[in-house]
């Protein structure tokens, strides 16, 4: 392990203005850098305890990947420190049967130090709803309507569960990282992650949904990347249980894991959890999640989760939703599908680089491919929502060290 890059920023009291972080540049560069690590003390959250006397210490067993390098675009090359550079990582952990392979941290993180997973938020989440549907609460065919009611008047009357996890309702909504007006803002206001303007009256997540009242397609058609779908399932979640979706994760998914620490969810006014982006995690922890993907939910001696839900994950899911959506042209000439939140690049005819695996803005990923039982894990705190350039370059970069570790 390895911590270089000391961060000059929220160091003295009172900062100076360039070193403050604040809810309206939390998610900009630089500020960002801590951000990221310290999101708790930006917005409200909800904790997510682990099981302290239980958890899992993996065995180590260093590899060495100075030699390796990625091939760009333009037939040059990147040697393996200057990808880490390049796309701002943070922390980086890499498992290979089992075992701690590579773990390195950067920007003042260490193995203990949260880092917000943005959208590998919603892949956890989908995980927690496998196990629910398995234990009988509610059904993927289920009608979003049918278990909140009040949504009827909204594009979701229609929508089944199985609609939200794949990402495939007609819901109007454009997902814009870079908007500064309109339903986007909205939504960031509702869920605590943007400030509110002078005398603007606070909103809340759920009075959110009753904006979303027009559809641009029919639901179950093509891949439409929404947030909020994944948000709403959070409140199907809650209000099918009775319990706080942070609560549910710690005790059916999180102790079980062996996770090593604490992790949290941020929360809206009301306490309603952002699911869709607002998890925090470490590394190492993140690292588990994917191991126990690889080990078809099993380990500390049982079953956590149902092994049917991770295969449906990694072998059904439409080719042509996928092709259909707006997030092919950042996997170009990939063969894939998205399902319950879950990314599957098939190999291009290469089965055993077949990836699953977790996206999240900003350069946040899981990466898992069961073929050689790799297990890759970054944080990172980029400066571009979604680089067009940096995320093919990530997925190359990882096919790269799956092709590096063919024993």
């Amino acid at each position: 392990m390895n911590t270089t890059q000391k961060l000059d920023m929220m160091n003295q009291f009172p900062n100076n203005p360039d070193q403050q972080v604040t809810l309206a540049n939390w998610r900009t560069s630089p500020y960002n850098k801590w951000a990221f690590q310290h999101v708790r003390e930006l917005v409200p959250s909800a904790n997510i305890q682990n099981n302290p006397s239980q958890t899992q210490n993996l065995p180590q067993e260093k590899y060495d990947f100075s030699a390796v390098k990625v091939e760009l675009d333009n037939q040059s090359q990147l040697a393996y420190d200057e990808f880490l550079k390049k796309t701002d990582t943070d922390a980086l952990i890499i498992l290979k049967d089992g075992i701690i392979i590579e773990e390195r941290y950067f920007q003042d993180m260490a193995r203990d130090t949260p880092h917000i997973l943005m959208s590998v938020s919603k892949s956890i989440l989908s995980l927690l709803i496998g196990i629910l549907i398995d234990h009988k609460i509610f059904k993927a065919a289920d009608k979003v309507c049918a278990i909140l009611p009040e949504l009827n008047s909204t594009a979701y009357k229609e929508a089944t569960i199985r609609d939200l996890l794949d990402m495939r309702t007609g819901v109007t909504f454009v997902e814009d990282y870079l908007a500064t007006s309109g339903l986007m803002i909205d939504y960031r206001k509702a869920t605590n992650w943007n400030p509110l303007e002078n005398n603007e009256a606070p909103s809340d997540l759920r009075s959110f949904y009753h904006l979303l009242n027009k559809k641009s397609r029919p639901d179950g058609k093509q891949f439409n990347y929404v947030s909020p779908n994944s948000d709403l399932l959070g409140w199907i979640i809650e209000r099918s249980t009775g319990e706080r979706f942070s609560d549910l994760l710690s005790d059916l998914f999180w102790k079980p894991l062996g996770a090593t620490m604490p992790s949290y969810i941020t929360v809206d006014r009301l306490g309603a959890p952002r699911v869709a982006g607002g998890l925090c995690t470490t590394a190492i922890d993140l690292a588990l999640v994917g191991q126990l993907f690889l080990d078809y939910g099993f380990t500390n001696g049982q079953q956590i989760l149902p092994k049917n839900w991770l295969q449906d994950i990694q072998v059904n899911g439409s080719r042509d939703a996928w092709l259909e959506g707006s997030f092919a042209e950042y996997f170009p000439n990939r063969d894939m599908h998205y399902r319950s939140k879950w990314y599957v690049d098939h190999g291009s005819n290469d089965p055993k680089a077949e990836l699953v695996f977790g996206l999240g803005v900003h350069g946040q990923n899981l990466f898992i491919n069961s073929k050689k039982r790799i297990v890759i894990a970054k944080f990172s705190s980029q400066a571009a929502p979604l680089d067009p350039h940096l995320i093919p370059m990530t997925c190359k970069w990882v096919r790269t060290l799956i092709n590096e570790l063919e024993g």
